[in-house]
């Protein structure tokens, strides 16, 4: 019978020595085997501990994102309003120069058909704010009051 180490002899002391040579090499295996699990729980509880770090990096950014968003926001929202209120006055202000435009229309038209009715027409002259027509400041820029534009 030949045994597993190609020895020939069947006594019970190479027997005994195979089982210590099995066996030995049981533990061997079964401490590397061990040894091979204690890494890998190692690589693992290192890997957890990686991503509990980057999940509280990430929801600390994520804070900090929507904070700066919720700041942009208001920021917008304001503006917005600041926006309407800007569109408002510019839609008085426009307004309010056609009108003065009508009225300096008429009032340019009125004067040169009183002009030309009469010969000639000599404006009484006052400190000199009277324009040629004999109307006072009549094409002078017309000037915003400064509490119109605050809200």
């Amino acid at each position: 019978m030949a045994s597993p180490l190609g020895s020939s002899s069947g006594s019970p002391s190479s027997d005994e020595d195979l089982r210590q040579i099995v066996d030995q090499r049981k533990r061997k295996r079964m401490i590397s085997n061990r040894e091979s699990a204690r890494r890998s729980r190692m690589r693992k509880q290192k890997q957890l501990d990686d991503l509990t770090s980057q999940v509280g990096q990430i929801r600390t950014e994520n804070e900090q994102i929507a904070v700066n968003i919720n700041f942009t926001n208001q920021l917008y929202v304001n503006l917005e309003a600041e926006n309407s209120v800007l569109r408002a006055q510019m839609v008085e202000l426009r307004h309010r120069l056609d009108s003065l435009n009508e009225i300096i229309s008429f009032m340019n038209s009125s004067t040169r058909n009183l002009f030309d009715s009469e010969d000639h027409y000599e404006a009484p002259a006052i400190d000199g704010f009277v324009d040629s027509w004999g109307f006072p400041f009549l094409n002078q820029p017309i000037m915003a009051a400064g509490d119109l534009f605050m809200c």
